[in-house]
């Protein structure tokens, strides 16, 4: 049910690996973002991606996690006391997208990363930090409904990005634009990379004057709260 992208010092020195979640968008498998999620692993994730091209309810998803909670308790498992279970977060594209948000429901996600989001799901539903990723020009998701659910998560922080000039199928493949946010979003709340997080939190925020990447950007009352890393 699952392709598993994992980085190849996996567990080295006794460390163990959080964990990202993947949904695809409508129609599509793993491999059509093989890129983006092999970065994901050689940044230090264990991705589990659901083998499905209908994602929207995040039953795989989730799944994911039980099987990698397994294989955590497998001595003769690879991932034998690898696996970070404290820090996991989702992610998806379109369909997947509204899937990453649904996928945060389980009290195992700690974080989400919707990128280009479809319309079936319910950010109220949640209650985890959240960096919503629109294109400027995809004209599938419309950025105006990704913002709306942007402004729907004013109970958690919430991030939006517009990415100038993307397209609905800018993501697929190696993330395109949305790959270094999205990562340095994962860095910072699954690993506690302070400088990821100074990109989107505190006064002088990395992103926020990144006029070049970004054609919208938005931080919500809670995001401007957080106090960001202390470093």
């Amino acid at each position: 049910m699952h392709t598993f992208y994992r980085p190849k010092d996996l567990g080295q020195s006794g460390k163990s690996h959080p964990v990202i979640i993947w949904g695809n968008g409508t129609g599509a498998v793993p491999g059509v973002y093989s890129s983006l999620l092999r970065h994901w692993a050689s940044q230090g994730f264990i991705v589990a991606a659901a083998n499905t091209p209908t994602s929207n309810y995040a039953i795989s998803m989730r799944l994911g996690i039980d099987v990698l909670e397994q294989r955590n308790a497998d001595s003769s498992s690879p991932y034998y006391h690898k696996v970070d279970l404290a820090h996991i977060g989702s992610a998806g594209h379109s369909q997947g997208g509204a899937a990453a948000v649904n996928a945060a429901i389980d009290p195992r996600v700690i974080t989400a990363v919707p990128i280009q989001p479809g319309p079936l799901t319910d950010p109220d539903l949640m209650d985890e930090p959240v960096f919503y990723l629109a294109g400027q020009q995809d004209h599938i998701v419309w950025p105006a409904l990704v913002k709306a659910m942007y402004q729907d998560s004013d109970h958690v922080p919430a991030v939006y990005g517009e990415v100038r000039g993307a397209g609905h199928l800018d993501s697929i493949g190696d993330g395109g634009e949305f790959r270094a946010p999205a990562t340095a979003w994962f860095r910072y709340w699954l690993m506690g990379d302070e400088a990821a997080g100074r990109m989107f939190f505190g006064p002088d925020c990395g992103y926020c004057a990144d006029a070049a990447l970004w054609s919208g950007w938005e931080r919500n009352a809670a995001a401007l709260q957080h106090s960001g890393p202390t470093a």
